[in-house]
């Protein structure tokens, strides 16, 4: 058994880790709270977009827009992973990025070539020790990601796209469910498919000033970068969850982790009272 001092000593290092695991906790759950105001002020806007194109994708306009133009054969495949810049957050960027491995094994066994788009410090440096061709990234988004900050990234993508670079381009990020729960998710970008917009209610009829291909660039174009945008709101309030239950269970821990070795000093220190009191005994009665 160790000696008290030593038990003293753990004791001490483990209660300076919970205040520091407890004030982090209270700073992610301020946070948090802010992230869902943010992410929650931007799904109106993406759900407008996304019901317009919806319903784009479905008309018949005189110009069909290259984002909507399923390609014959896949051989490129863009990907836009969407992870953290921090730590500390639980299982939140391995699984999203675990996601991501999966379909990156895939598709290089199919014989398709694959460019990394990398929105987070975490998955920039995950996709670099996997050696994956990273044609743009953005890391250091602070608390309050701006659309400006990462739009220079996703018009790479959609320009690559737009020169046939890509077949395909693939978005990766974590969908903040609740507090308690954020699930991994890959959504197809490009092409836009109708099938997983969603089937409008009824068709609506377009007259396109100054003209279809202006419009349409447009609109589109404002639908990928809304879509990105939420995307990385919702992984800004999945990662401020998971961080203040990470930061909560290990709080938890220390306490017990405490409560254990102060059981455990009061034991040590009870036997050394316990053989003091036994020598003295013994040391009088040879007397």
């Amino acid at each position: 058994m160790p000696g008290t001092k030593e038990i003293r000593t753990k004791i001490k290092s483990v209660q300076n880790t919970r205040k520091i695991t407890k004030a982090m906790e209270m700073v992610a759950a301020s946070k948090m709270r802010k992230a869902q105001e943010r992410m929650r002020a931007a799904r109106p806007y993406a759900e407008k977009i996304r019901n317009v194109a919806a319903h784009i994708s479905h008309a018949n306009p005189e110009y069909r827009h290259p984002f909507l133009v399923e390609r014959d054969t896949v051989k490129r495949i863009g990907m836009i992973v969407v992870t953290t810049d921090k730590g500390l957050c639980g299982a939140l960027n391995t699984n999203v990025l675990r996601m991501a491995l999966g379909q990156y094994k895939q598709w290089q066994e199919e014989g398709e070539e694959i460019d990394v788009c990398c929105i987070g410090g975490k998955g920039l440096g995950f996709m670099q020790r996997l050696g994956a061709n990273i044609i743009s990234e953005v890391s250091g988004l602070g608390d309050r990601p701006r659309l400006e900050q990462i739009i220079g990234a996703v018009k790479i993508m959609l320009d690559g796209y737009m020169a046939d670079r890509f077949d395909r381009v693939i978005l990766f990020y974590t969908k903040f469910i609740n507090t308690m729960k954020q699930e991994p998710m890959m959504e197809q970008l490009l092409p836009i498919s109708g099938e997983r917009l969603g089937a409008p209610e009824g068709s609506w009829d377009y007259i396109y000033e100054p003209e279809a291909k202006s419009v349409l660039d447009q609109v589109l174009t404002r639908y990928i970068e809304a879509v990105i945008f939420q995307s990385v709101a919702e992984n800004m309030s999945s990662e401020q969850s998971a961080r203040m239950v990470a930061m909560k269970s290990a709080s938890d821990n220390a306490a017990t982790l405490i409560d254990e070795l102060t059981l455990i000093y009061n034991k040590s220190r009870q036997a050394a009272i316990t053989k003091e009191l036994a020598e003295i005994v013994g040391g009088a009665a040879a007397v």
